[in-house]
């Protein structure tokens, strides 16, 4: 009987490990497909650093019309170019103003003492020689809040033109020419009204990128593009930076060096003339890695590109990149 015994013993427990081993099998393959991530469709989210249609089709695609779709087709004015409101031409401005000529070396201030006016438009050229000249906002004594260094190659060509905040009057914009006496340049600074030249920048930025202390952000444009809009500003931290626009391998045809006691308060804005090809806007944030500042950088205004044929570009041809 012991005999017998054995191997029914034996065949039970062969079973009875089978079963577990079968059971264990089972028990993996559901657990695993609880790490089975569920199929779903993707869903993208736009965010504020997210580069918009015009932007995409103004600086990658100028292939493709903006207004029509179509490739090869002539830009005569674009969405942008019509957003900027009711702001005025630099042509309107210099008919309809009396420009101050600070020659070399000579100091001009502009006070106002009325407290509603919150930002002021400075503009500055000359006869197509070089601009150096120093900005500072003054307000009360020994206050400078916000300043400037201003280097432009060709007054004439690209006038600098930007908005200076001013809240909380009275205020004084002073303008020295730092250049040589050979060297004069005219300036215009006017009232920025609720419709000028702030409100038409901002009408026009589309996204926003954050610029870390020290790094440095590059944006190149099209030779359509005539001229740039730029916008920096902080959260409330002071504001360093160095702005640049390039044409060819560090020439730089204008310069701006710019401190702001507030980048929140007074954020910078200015419209950079960008005539010719390969002009590309650089901006370098030279604060330390606690201080980032929020940049945007947008076309302002579009040409047409039938005009760039005297740069000997072919008639009625995109001009190559």
């Amino acid at each position: 009987e012991r005999k017998h015994k054995q191997p029914n013993q034996e065949l039970n427990y062969y079973l009875a490990m089978k079963s577990i081993a079968a059971a264990l099998v089972l028990s993996a393959l559901n657990g695993a497909a609880a790490f089975v991530a569920p199929s779903r469709s993707v869903v993208s989210f736009s965010t504020q650093l997210a580069m918009s249609d015009y932007g995409t089709s103004i600086r990658d695609r100028m292939d493709v019309d903006i207004d029509t779709g179509s490739p090869l087709a002539p830009i005569v004015s674009s969405p942008i170019a019509q957003s900027r409101g009711t702001a005025p031409s630099l042509a309107e401005i210099w008919d309809n103003s009396s420009p101050v000529v600070v020659q070399g070396g000579s100091l001009r201030t502009w006070s106002f003492s009325n407290p509603m006016i919150e930002a002021v438009q400075v503009l500055l050229k000359s006869e197509g020689r070089p601009i150096d000249a120093d900005i500072e906002l003054w307000q009360g004594p020994d206050n400078t809040p916000h300043k400037m260094r201003v280097y432009v190659e060709d007054g004439a060509l690209r006038t600098f033109n930007t908005v200076i905040g001013t809240p909380r009057g009275p205020n004084t914009v002073a303008i020295r020419n730092i250049g040589q006496l050979e060297f004069p340049l005219d300036a215009v600074v006017r009232p920025d009204l609720n419709d000028g030249l702030a409100v038409s920048i901002a009408s026009v930025a589309t996204r926003s990128e954050i610029i870390q202390g020290g790094s440095i952000r590059t944006f190149p444009f099209n030779p359509s593009v005539a001229s740039v809009a730029t916008i920096l500003k902080t959260d409330g931290r002071p504001l360093n930076a160095r702005i640049e626009l390039l044409q060819g391998p560090n020439n730089n045809k204008q310069v701006v060096e710019l401190y702001t006691e507030d980048g929140l308060d007074r954020p910078f804005f200015a419209v950079i003339e960008t005539p010719g090809s390969g002009n590309v806007v650089r901006i370098v944030n030279s604060a330390p890695l606690e201080f980032p500042l929020y940049a945007t950088v947008d076309a302002y205004m579009i040409g047409n590109y039938d005009s760039l044929s005297d740069n000997g570009y072919m008639e009625r041809q995109w001009p190559r990149l």
